[in-house]
């Protein structure tokens, strides 16, 4: 009774933002990722990485850090209800990639940089700040792209064949003498001026190369629209009005109708004013 009476005082304090308790840990939390980031982007400043006291306090607080979001990662497995549906959710996934790093930087020193990828935990944010509303939007967007796959897939795979056939023919127009020196080099400039980047590295020199080109540009202004017509689209004709509103999990993530009383995939019970 004891250990379950602490593994529930340890949930309410570390899943909860409505207590007082479960308030200054998310923003103890946040301090400390916000201080790991801090220090993992100074520690590449070129004077920063000279100088030596300064790299002993970068690797002391990553050394801290680390230590303290692993403990935090144990603890929420110890106490989530369902411990293996947290490791799978997106936020414990987070979790887990965030201590990574610094465990692998001890047999591979070049993935230390990977340890910035703790910032995604600023994420949890959206719940302290009651913004989960925003997650279940964001939510229903990506069911929308999901929906959306097979005919976006076949865009892109439009484009990409477009994108091909337009090199080759602007390699043969302009040749080597005018930069373009090979089929996929010309494959590059033919992706780079119909997404309307432009980075001016390569250009034509002929009449009829510039002519393509400026084609191929206009073309671009209408591709883009594309992929946000297909999405708009599948929005429309699935429309959330008159649907059940719906809410998140604080443990896992997972979005449920707001008449749930528990999270049909981890198990965790709602909060009464979710």
């Amino acid at each position: 009774m004891r250990t379950t009476s602490l593994r529930d005082s340890f949930y309410t304090i570390i899943f909860e933002a409505n207590t007082p308790a479960g308030k200054a840990f998310d923003v103890a939390l946040f301090g400390t990722i916000g201080v790991s980031v801090i220090a993992i982007m100074l520690e590449s400043v070129p004077s920063l990485a000279a100088n030596d006291t300064a790299q002993n306090w970068f690797h002391g607080i990553e050394l801290i850090t680390t230590i303290l979001f692993s403990i935090e990662y144990l603890l929420r497995l110890w106490c989530s209800p369902k411990p293996s549906h947290y490791a799978r959710s997106f936020y414990g996934l987070i979790d887990l990639v965030s201590t990574l790093p610094f465990y692998l930087a001890l047999l591979f020193p070049a993935t230390g940089t990977l340890a910035i990828i703790r910032a995604l935990r600023l994420l949890r944010i959206f719940r302290v700040l009651k913004l989960s509303r925003f997650l279940i939007e964001g939510n229903l967007l990506w069911q929308s792209l999901l929906r959306s796959s097979r005919k976006i897939g076949v865009f892109l795979f439009t484009v990409v064949l477009l994108c091909v056939v337009m090199g080759t023919i602007m390699y043969t127009i302009e040749g080597p003498e005018n930069g373009f020196t090979s089929i996929p080099l010309s494959i590059y400039w033919a992706i780079v001026t119909l997404t309307t980047v432009g980075y001016g590295d390569i250009a034509p020199g002929t009449v009829l190369g510039q002519l393509i080109a400026s084609a191929i540009m206009i073309l671009g202004y209408a591709i883009i629209a594309v992929p946000t017509g297909i999405v708009t689209v599948d929005l429309a004709m699935n429309p959330t009005d008159g649907k059940p509103a719906l809410k998140s999990c604080e443990n896992c993530g997972h979005t449920s109708p707001s008449d749930y009383n528990y999270c049909p995939d981890c198990g965790t019970e709602f909060a009464s004013n979710a």
